[in-house]
């Protein structure tokens, strides 16, 4: 292994949380920028009590509401507009995975004169690279992105139908102010939605990362294990503050650098999902429950040694050897049906998606995405066909 890692964003974690923000905005700003999304912050209590925090240390603040599911460009800009007509010198994204993903972005084109969407890498020849944003603190109300804690973002275009990331050190959040008592009210899908992309971002750095990573692959089926335990715990129950806590910890770990660190690996999966989102606006984390099992039937048959793994360590499924493809896949139908018995989808036609478009979305996800051979990254690389295959399969 050859590796770099690095994670600069404090962590504050625990109930009661939400009550320290006043303290932690005002090492970084006098006037904050909340952003929030489709108002159940509001109404639930969490923003008036985030708003009681800030008057009690004298910060200031202005709002930019309305962030929708797949964080749109222009609420992009226009939050950015709102930050700099306001004075704003701190944003605080307060909300579930894309609001914190607009924040980011917001952050960076606080500073930046040309359009936001330069920075999203969507297959042109010189994306914008930010260095430089506002400080971000992050107040996550959802298990889910692991967004609160990673230097990503992904954002969507509505007109162009184009969805894809913005990833860079500037857009690290200086603090992730994690209170696992602000997702009791979350309902039961975007609960189990939550805990398939938690489980997703696990997966892709699992089966495509490099060989020899024997101790992050430990690492990687303890959170999958500890996601598949909690989760439905979290879903029958969602005022069950440990299994919240638990399950939002696990989101956290998946995607803040620690489980993948030295894998190396691509994200398949999510970007063939973000290409679907593009198109149809579905939840991420149900377009992902229905790519990643049939994506796992793909790649099994490449490699089956490390599906062999996962269906042994997972599920306690017994190989006749390395190579034993049928245990292989007895892993990924068990998986998939603890997809099912969450409540995800797993069939594309669950997400009102047919098969009109399926060779437009394997072209779409590779104009934004491809190796130097024009295949989308991956263990295997995917080749136009393969991605058609993958989503023919999850019909």
């Amino acid at each position: 292994m050859n590796f770099e890692s690095y994670n600069p964003t404090r962590l504050i974690f625990g109930a009661g949380a939400l009550s320290r923000l006043g303290e932690v905005v005002l090492k970084y700003g006098k006037k904050a920028l909340i952003v929030t999304g489709g108002g159940c912050v509001k109404r639930n209590g969490t923003f008036g009590r985030a708003v009681a925090s800030l008057k009690a240390a004298g910060i200031a603040f202005a709002e930019c509401d309305g962030v929708e599911p797949n964080p749109r460009i222009s609420t992009v800009r226009r939050g950015a507009q709102i930050a700099r007509n306001e004075g704003c010198d701190v944003i605080i994204a307060l909300g579930g995975g894309s609001t914190m993903d607009a924040s980011k972005v917001m952050a960076a084109a606080y500073y930046y004169d040309g359009d936001p969407w330069d920075m999203i890498h969507h297959g042109q020849p010189d994306p914008h690279i930010p260095t430089r944003a506002l400080p971000v603190i992050t107040v996550p109300t959802l298990a889910a992105t692991g967004s609160e804690m990673n230097m990503g973002a992904v954002i969507s275009n509505e007109e162009t139908r184009e969805k894809s990331f913005a990833q860079t050190e500037c857009l690290y959040p200086k603090v992730a102010l994690v209170d696992p008592e602000l997702t009791v009210t979350v309902p039961k899908d975007q609960t189990a939605y939550g805990v398939c992309d938690l489980i997703t971002h696990v997966t892709e750095g699992y089966f495509n990362g490099v060989d020899g990573t024997p101790m992050q692959d430990r690492f990687a089926e303890g959170v999958l294990l500890t996601a598949m335990e909690w989760g439905p715990k979290a879903i029958a129950d969602g005022h069950d503050l440990e299994a919240r806590a638990q399950v939002q910890w696990a989101s956290i770990v998946a995607l803040n650098g620690w489980v993948n660190a030295g894998t190396n690996g691509g994200y398949p999966v999510h970007m063939i999902e973000h290409t679907l989102s593009a198109h149809h606006d579905v939840a991420h984390g149900a377009g992902l429950s229905v790519v990643n099992p049939s994506w796992m039937r793909f790649a099994a048959r490449h490699r089956p040694d490390k599906f062999v793994q996962f269906a042994e360590r997972i599920f306690g499924l017994k190989a006749k050897g390395l190579d034993d493809l049928d245990c292989a896949l007895q892993g990924v139908d068990r998986f998939e049906g603890f997809l099912k018995d969450i409540g995800c989808p797993t069939r594309l036609p669950e997400l009102k998606i047919d098969d009109t478009l399926i060779t437009r979305y394997a072209q779409d996800t590779l104009r934004i995405i491809h190796d130097e051979n024009g295949n989308l990254p991956g263990r295997p690389a995917m080749t136009e066909a393969d991605i058609v295959a993958v989503l023919r399969d999850a019909l």
